[in-house]
């Protein structure tokens, strides 16, 4: 019995003892009898507190609700055992047969196990990294570039319909900084004292260089910045691009703010908030009257110079995607954007939208990279920030992916680099990997030995390691959900871990494979559909981590 089909029957029971007690204007959902792990697995498989949660409205204490309710559970087929505990918590316990199913279903469903229909059909444009164009992504933007496209997979894993966006900022000063750096670098010049220094500035102002036929010392001033700000900023993307690529991220949308200003975006924003009596003007300048929506001040849209300011373009570009149709717009910003959270809330008020709904705002914290006990400071390259080539050129994408995705993005973490390079349990993601490794070795050995999947008696599975596994791989959806809901993919690396743990100790207590000349029994059989249902939940998990489920090691 997979846990859907529990909650599927404990639903059926509970509207059934509500009818009986003449309450049938009381609805209950699927959510209303979510089932959780208890802590202590002397408790049961499974717990329940809906009896807690409906008998003030059916006029009743808790534990008479949940008595009621426990008597006729016991009597679904699959269970073994009902209690009540405390003030009214119902504890579940299914007979081994019907718990041992799950390793059958979990092999039969293969990569659909652990997808569900959350999110189902409904449209989310998931933003994040969006890196200026002027140098290499640094570890902040690495660790978004991780979280965000293992959240979209978890999104996509509930059914929605995800866009992975980039927002391409190539209009303001920062662009223009960049270009006089490469014209400096060109010319032999220190870099200027607002610029961007590193070997990527020579090496970027090289390549420009070669595109041009002739001299670009030759040229006037104006005009060589000019070729190094439009070829450069393209080479610069190109690299950024290529590097996300190769760290298993890309992208469905990239999107250049400078079209925002091009196609009159920014103007058609400020006339419809203005349509709704939002903007106003003074001083000159054009208003958004965003202390109307809990924002601290007003905002300036336009300046007085008629220059629009900062925060037009966001205008524009919350308004585009609206109209491109996404129901769920999430930004992923670094923690020096935090106070940049009221006003954006505020503008998706003002366009009527409700925030924390169609628009989030997820708030990501440092990271720091330990080698030798000490902070890497600088970057061969860039000079300055330590980047994602770093990263990946100190223990792969694997690892540098895991890494960063299995801490909660709102708090720091510290990336031990030695820890990461060693091929022990110490290392998380070899932990993980190598169970994954042995389940497969373990298929391997199980056919030369002529054991097959060609047999399956859930009611062999009785060792308490065989139950710990199948109560481990049954989390699994659960777990995903969560992951959708909380916006958080790093319990999806935590799960597989502990599911690593989990299965290494019961493939040091259960054999797959017979014991010398032994017979081959459905003993052996069973544990086989087992082992590769451990196996195919922990290739899931990892898959939807962006990390490989390697088949040796």
């Amino acid at each position: 019995m997979t846990p859907a089909e529990l909650s599927t029957s404990l639903l059926a029971v509970v509207q059934g003892v509500l009818e009986r007690r003449g309450t049938v204007d009381v609805a209950v959902t699927e959510g209303d009898v979510a089932l959780e792990r208890p802590k202590n697995r002397d408790h049961g498989d499974w717990a329940s507190n809906v009896a807690m949660k409906f008998a003030k409205r059916v006029g009743t204490n808790p534990r008479e609700l949940a008595t009621e309710i426990a008597a006729e559970l016991a009597e679904v087929d699959g269970v073994a055992d009902v209690d009540v505990a405390g003030p009214g918590f119902i504890n579940i316990r299914l007979d081994a047969a019907a718990a041992g199913l799950l390793a059958r279903s979990v092999v039969e469903q293969g990569e659909a196990y652990g997808r569900g229909d959350y999110y189902r059909g409904v449209t989310i444009d998931l933003e994040f990294v969006s890196a200026n164009p002027t140098g290499p992504i640094h570890l902040g933007g690495v660790r978004w570039a991780a979280v965000g496209d293992s959240l979209a997979r978890v999104f996509q894993a509930q059914g929605a319909l995800v866009t992975r966006e980039y927002y391409f900022n190539d209009h303001g000063g920062q662009i223009d900084r960049f270009a006089r750096s490469l014209l400096a670098s060109s010319l032999g010049e220190p870099t200027p004292d607002d610029g961007y220094g590193g070997q990527y500035i020579a090496e970027i102002a090289a390549r420009v260089e070669a595109t041009f036929d002739g001299d670009v010392r030759d040229l006037p001033r104006d005009e060589a910045q000019e070729l190094f700000r439009a070829v450069g900023v393209d080479f610069m993307f190109a690299d950024i691009k290529a590097s996300l690529h190769d760290f298993g991220v890309d992208y469905d949308v990239y999107f250049h703010e400078n079209s925002l200003h091009e196609s009159k975006a920014v103007e058609r924003a400020v006339a419809r908030l203005r349509e709704l009596g939002h903007v106003y003007e003074s001083e000159g300048a054009t208003w958004l009257r965003t202390t109307e929506f809990g924002d601290d001040r007003d905002r300036v849209i336009v300046k007085s110079d008629g220059e629009a300011a900062y925060i037009a373009g966001d205008l524009a570009y919350y308004l585009d995607k609206r109209e491109r149709g996404f129901e769920r717009n999430l930004i992923m910003l670094g923690a020096d954007h935090h106070g940049y959270v009221g006003r954006m809330m505020a503008m998706c008020a003002a366009f009527g939208d409700e925030p924390g709904v169609n628009l989030e705002i997820l708030i990501g914290q440092m990271v720091n990279l330990l080698r030798d006990g000490e902070p890497m400071r600088m970057s061969k390259r860039a000079g300055t920030v330590v980047t994602m080539e770093d990263l990946v050129d100190a223990v792969g994408v694997d690892a540098g992916r895991y890494s960063l995705v299995r801490s909660p993005v709102n708090s720091s973490i510290d990336i031990d680099l030695d820890l990461l390079t060693k091929r022990s349990n110490d290392n998380p993601v070899f932990y993980v990997q190598y169970a994954h490794a042995r389940t497969r070795a373990v298929a391997r050995n199980a056919e030369a030995a002529g054991v097959t999947r060609d047999a399956f008696d859930a009611s062999l599975l009785t060792h308490e390691t065989e139950s710990a596994l199948l109560g481990a791989l049954s989390e699994l959806p659960r777990v995903v959900v969560q992951a959708a809901e909380l916006r958080e993919p790093h319990r999806v690396a935590r799960y597989v871990e502990e599911l690593a743990g989990t299965y290494h100790r019961w493939y040091d207590n259960c054999r797959v494979t017979p014991l010398g000349d032994d017979e081959v029994t459905d003993l052996h059989r069973t544990r086989l559909w087992l082992n590769d249902a451990a196996g195919q939940v922990i290739r899931n998990g990892l898959g939807l981590l962006g990390v490989s489920a390697p088949d040796r090691m």
